[in-house]
Formats: structure tokens, sequence, C-alpha cells
């Protein structure tokens, strides 16, 4: 499973086995402090980012309401405006190891990265000797059209994190770093008991293996499918703000709060879920078919004409 996860993601690179999207966070950041041997251990990341909910990945995550509570976090975390790259050089310091970004900002409300941004990230990390991190936990597997989501970007991190998707409803979670990264790591400076346990990577296996490039074809035309339907849908109903997105990762803001528009497409027998409170958040699976995404949209299509 490694060999397979390093050969579509970092040829050459090593992986680490865990649990969870969080704790592969958590340890892409201790082997980015690790790298620099303690002596820089900053690591930027962005307003309205989510990295996760332990300690240190809600230190990390760019939305207040996740921490509220649950202080003091962890120092060494701090956030910069997304998609702004003069930000980025305004947080940077002495004591700056990593930046950690999503390439699409999904509990953040389906925020993709601009390809100028993300390239600049790169550019800027190699030029200031930092790390770039990936959290590809949402977009990973195959999820925008491509295995991870930073292809599109014609960039190299330094390290991804994936999860959620890659052991195919069992817990698993990997990261993975380049050699150079993952040789800073020594025995026993990190560990996980469960982590790459032979049940849950079996089933990882099967899954990556089923990531195959007819199946992106797929997820891409029907990404475009959605998206254009929900354009269509945007340009009847005022009260849709915008659609965004890449592959099936797709969001519909609204004008209003959009909880009620998902109870009522359960009850039509579609899932999608809200977040930021207006955006509604799509992410079906890659087997959907064209006729369900149109009984989706027609669904949502009833929906505001009755509250209008």
């Amino acid at each position: 499973l490694a060999d397979e996860i390093a050969r579509r993601v970092m040829p050459g690179g090593k992986v680490f086995f865990c649990n969870s999207g969080a704790e592969a966070n958590e340890t892409a950041v201790k082997a980015a402090r690790k790298y620099f041997d303690g002596e820089k251990y900053e690591v930027i990341s962005f307003l309205n980012s989510f990295h996760g909910r332990t300690l240190a990945m809600l230190g990390a995550t760019g939305q207040a309401g996740y921490r509220d509570g649950f202080g003091p976090l962890p120092e060494g975390f701090l956030h910069a405006e997304y998609n702004f790259l003069a930000a980025v050089e305004d947080k940077i310091g002495s004591k700056t190891c990593a930046v950690i970004v999503e390439v699409i900002q999904g509990e953040g409300g389906v925020i993709p990265a601009e390809r100028d941004f993300i390239r600049g990230l790169r550019k800027f990390c190699d030029e200031n000797h930092i790390l770039l991190i990936i959290d590809e936990i949402q977009t990973g597997m195959g999820r925008t059209g491509s295995f991870c989501g930073y292809e599109h970007y014609g960039i190299t991190p330094d390290i991804v994190t994936m999860g959620k998707a890659l052991g195919g409803g069992l817990p698993l979670a990997a990261c993975i770093m380049n050699p150079k990264t993952a040789s800073a790591l020594k025995p026993g400076d990190h560990g996980s008991t469960f982590g790459g346990n032979p049940v849950c990577c079996a089933a990882a296996l099967a899954s990556v293996r089923m990531i195959t490039p007819e199946l992106l074809h797929e997820v891409e035309s029907k990404g475009r499918h959605l998206m254009e339907s929900l354009k269509g849908l945007s340009e009847e109903f005022e009260r849709i703000r915008d659609i965004r997105g890449r592959g099936l990762m797709v969001g519909m803001e609204l004008d209003m709060a959009g909880s009620e528009l998902v109870k009522y497409l359960l009850e039509k027998g579609y899932i999608a879920n809200c977040t930021r409170e207006s955006v509604i958040r799509f992410l079906p699976p890659f087997i959907i078919e064209k006729e369900d995404i149109d009984g989706m949209v027609s669904a949502a299509a009833e929906y505001f004409r009755e509250i209008i």
C-alpha cells in the first residue's frame, strides 16, 4: 500500500500510516519541526482552513469557532489570508518551518485555491527554505478529478496528508513525505498503535487501485455536469450567490442559511451538507449517475420555488 500511494503521490517518498486526517496532519507538523531540529517551529496556515480537532490541529485550523473553549492551544501556528500570497510573506519569520494549505477549503465553504497562489507558495517556500504541506484529506483519492488535488497546479509538495476516503470506509490516514523530509524522523520519534493495521491497509489498497484514469475521467465529466447544472439553477434563482469547486467537490453559496435546503434534499433522497452556514457542499459518490445529479438539481429547484 505504501508503494502504491508513494508511486501516485510522491515517487520515492516515504509513507507513515495513522488513523485519521488530524493524526496525519500532526505527523506532518512534527516532521517539519524535526526536519529543522527544533530551531524552526512556526507553521503558517490559512484563515477559514480546517485541519482537524486535536489540540495542535485546532491551532492550525483557521476558524475560531472550532477553537473556542479549548485553550490554551499549542503555540507556533500563524494564520494568513487564503489566496493572498502577500499575506504569507507578512507572516514569515526566522522560526517559520512550514506552510500547510488545502487546495480546496472544504469545511471552509468549498473555496478553491487560485493557480497563481499555490504556485507562488511553492516558489516562496523554496526561496525561504520552508516546507510546503498539502492537506489532501478531502481532495485526495480522486475527488477533484486527479488522484490528488495539487496535481492541477503543476507543483510538487514536500509533504502530503491523506485520510477520509483512503481507507474505503475503514479508519486509515497517511502522511507522505519526500525522502529528505522523511529522513529527519528516526525510529521512536513518532508512532501510531493501530496505524497501518492489515485490515485497513487491505481495504485501502483495494480502494486506491480502483482510482483508475477511466474513473478520474468520469469524476471530471460528472463534476462538469454538476457544476453546469447548478450554474443553470443560479441563473434562475437569485438566492444562489456562487457555484464553485472542482470535480465532484462542489459548493453552492446562498444568501441565506442552508440547513433547511439540506433537510429538504434529504427528504427527497439526496445527501448534501451545509458548511459556513450558507454553503451547500456536494460530495457525491463517484458512481453517481447523471440522472441522479439532474434529480437532485430538480429537487433543489422545487425548494427555491417553494420559498420564493
